[in-house]
C-alpha cells in the first residue's frame, strides 16, 4: 500500500492529466499531420506551457487533499536531484538507462500522484543538468510521469519476492512503452514518405499502428528498447528491496500525512501554575505542622 493516499480530487486532476497527455501524442492517428519535420519544434512549446499548469494543479490537489504536505515535497525535491544525477550514468549508450528504477520504486512506495510528480520533474532537472533541453523534453516528462504514475496503481498487497517481481516486470514493461511513445512523439514527422515505416496521413488508425509498431521493431526494440528494460529490471531485482526499505523507513519517519493535534493551553498546566500549587501545598502542610 502506499503511503499517501490518493484523494478524489486528485485522482480527476491525475485522469484528465493523462488524457491531455495522451492526446499530445496521438493525434496524428486522427488528424492528418504535416510531414514537415519541424512540426513537433513549434509544438513542444505548447505542450510544456500545457504541462506547468497541470503539474501545478495536481500538487495543490494532492496538497489541499492532504496526500501530499512539506515533508513529502522535501522527498520529492530530493529523489528528483538523485535521479537527476543518476541519468548521466548511463542515458545515451546502448539504452542503458539508470533513471526508471528509482521512479518505480518510488512510485510504488508514495503513490500514483507522487510518482507522476516525480516523473516530470527527474527528467528536467536531468535535461538541465545534462544539456539535454530540446523539443523532446514535454514528451520526455510525460512518459516518465506515466511510469511513476503505474508504478503507484500496482496492487498494495505484494511484499517481499512477489513484490519485487512484479516491480522488475513492470519496469521492463514500462522501458518498452517509453520507447514506444518516444517514437510516436517524431515518427509521424521525420520518416521520408512511400516506405512500409512511414506514417501515411489520413490512413486508418490500424495501417498507421502497423506502420508505428514496425518502425519500432526496427529501429529501437531489439537495442535502445531492450537495453533499456534490463537495466531497468535488474536494477530493480539487486537494489529495489534495499531501496523500497529505506524508503519506507523513511515514510515512517517523516509520518507523511499524520494528522497535527493541537492542545488547548487550558489543558495542559504552565510550569508557573504548576510551581504555585507546588508551593501551595508545601505551604498548607508546613502549616498543618505547625
Amino acid at each position: 500500500m502506499s503511503v499517501l493516499r490518493v484523494a478524489p480530487r486528485t485522482a480527476v486532476v491525475l485522469t484528465l492529466a493523462s488524457a491531455a497527455a495522451l492526446a499530445t501524442f496521438t493525434w496524428p492517428f486522427f488528424v492528418p499531420a504535416h510531414p514537415e519535420s519541424t512540426a513537433r519544434t513549434a509544438e513542444a512549446p505548447l505542450v510544456f506551457l500545457v504541462m506547468l499548469p497541470v503539474l501545478v494543479a495536481l500538487t495543490l490537489a494532492e496538497l489541499t487533499s492532504g496526500g501530499i504536505d512539506s515533508k513529502a515535497l522535501a522527498m520529492l525535491g530530493v529523489l528528483a536531484a538523485v535521479n537527476a544525477a543518476l541519468r548521466p550514468l548511463g542515458a545515451g549508450t546502448a539504452g542503458i538507462e539508470t533513471v526508471f528504477f528509482l521512479l518505480v520504486l518510488a512510485g510504488r512506495v508514495f503513490g500514483p500522484g507522487f510518482g507522476f510528480l516525480l516523473g516530470s520533474t527527474s527528467l528536467f532537472a536531468s535535461a538541465l543538468l545534462t544539456a539535454g533541453v530540446g523539443p523532446w523534453l514535454p514528451f520526455q516528462m510525460l512518459c516518465a510521469s506515466w511510469i511513476g504514475l503505474g508504478a503507484g496503481l500496482l496492487p498494495a498487497r505484494l511484499r517481499g519476492r512477489a513484490e519485487t517481481a512484479v516491480l522488475a516486470g513492470y519496469g521492463a514493461l514500462a522501458a518498452y512503452g517509453y520507447g514506444l511513445l518516444m517514437n510516436l512523439w517524431f515518427w509521424p514527422f521525420s520518416v521520408g514518405a512511400d516506405t512500409q515505416l512511414s506514417y501515411v496521413a489520413g490512413a486508418p488508425v490500424l495501417e498507421n499502428l502497423h506502420r508505428l509498431a514496425l518502425f519500432t521493431a526496427v529501429t529501437s526494440t531489439f537495442g535502445w528498447d531492450t537495453g533499456r528494460a534490463i537495466t531497468t529490471a535488474v536494477a530493480i531485482v539487486l537494489a529495489g528491496p534495499a531501496v523500497l526499505a529505506a524508503l519506507r523507513r523513511a515514510a515512517r519517519r517523516a509520518a507523511f500525512g499524520a494528522p497535527v493535534a493541537f492542545a488547548a493551553a487550558s489543558d495542559r498546566p504552565t510550569e508557573l501554575t504548576a510551581g504555585v500549587r507546588r508551593d501551595g501545598a508545601a505551604g498548607a502542610g508546613a502549616h498543618r505542622v505547625q
